[in-house]
């Protein structure tokens, strides 16, 4: 394995994003990359290495759920792991080639939405409601990019929640956890089945995000989270920036 000491602090910065507002994904899919491991792969076996975080956060969660009104948590459960079952399969069948020609874009694409998708829901849910229906669409198709991608699919999940579903945040957030667990879970047994993981890389990195994310837990909540957001929002820029400039320079 190349650049062990990269990779390690590679998942120990994104535990500690993860654990203070999300984007971890935008550190340890670029630097697996740079890495040297090919694109599609790097992306399954970051999913994997960030995976233990998302249940642990989700039983963290557990006395904060509250239940929907007009739809079950159980067909929101439903619609996040078929989503998450054909966005994984999407990427398993993504040639590496394409893949590496439009991960930028993707990149780029969870960068605006982890930067501007709290305001984006705001300003929609003052003139857009959705029904049960829709809500459950819109799980679906969330779910197929956090299987293919995910990068800020959480923020983008409480924005589209937000124009169902008015609750507490820490309500909405006690769901978000568990369902963006389950279609990251989803996906990894199909990276897994599909042999799509390079484990001593994803192992590490796993192992720093770990203990990352405790760290991240304890000491950055006691920073402002205004600042905490603005410093992960810079970075993610700052990774997206490099992948445009390796990709097309």
């Amino acid at each position: 394995m190349e650049h062990p000491l990269l990779i390690f602090f590679a998942g120990l910065l994104a535990g500690v994003m993860n654990s203070a507002a999300g984007g971890g994904s935008f550190v340890t899919l670029p630097v697996l990359v740079f890495a040297g491991v090919p694109s599609v792969i790097a992306n399954a076996s970051s999913t994997v290495a960030l995976f233990p975080g998302s249940f642990a956060g989700a039983w963290a969660y557990r006395h904060d759920f509250v239940p929907f009104e007009g739809v079950s948590i159980r067909a929101l459960w439903i619609a996040s792991v078929l989503g998450g079952l054909a966005g994984a399969l999407l990427l398993l069948f993504t040639p590496v080639t394409t893949f590496d020609r439009i991960f930028p874009w993707l990149l780029l694409f969870g960068t605006l939405a982890f930067t501007f998708g709290r305001q984006a829901g705001a300003a929609l849910r003052r003139v857009v409601h959705i029904g049960p229906a829709a809500l459950l669409l819109g799980q679906f198709v969330l779910a197929i990019y956090g299987g293919y991608f995910g990068g800020a699919v959480g923020i983008m999940t409480l924005a589209v929640w937000s124009l169902f579903f008015t609750a507490n945040i820490n309500a909405m957030n006690a769901a978000k956890t568990l369902l963006v667990g389950s279609m990251n879970a989803t996906a990894v047994v199909c990276f897994v089945i599909a042999g799509k993981v390079w484990w001593p890389q994803a192992l590490v990195m796993m192992a720093s995000a770990v203990v990352g994310g405790y760290f991240g837990a304890h000491y950055t909540r006691k920073l402002p989270q205004d600042k905490v957001r603005r410093g992960i929002t810079v970075l993610t820029f700052l990774m997206t920036a490099a992948v445009f400039y390796r990709t097309y320079h």
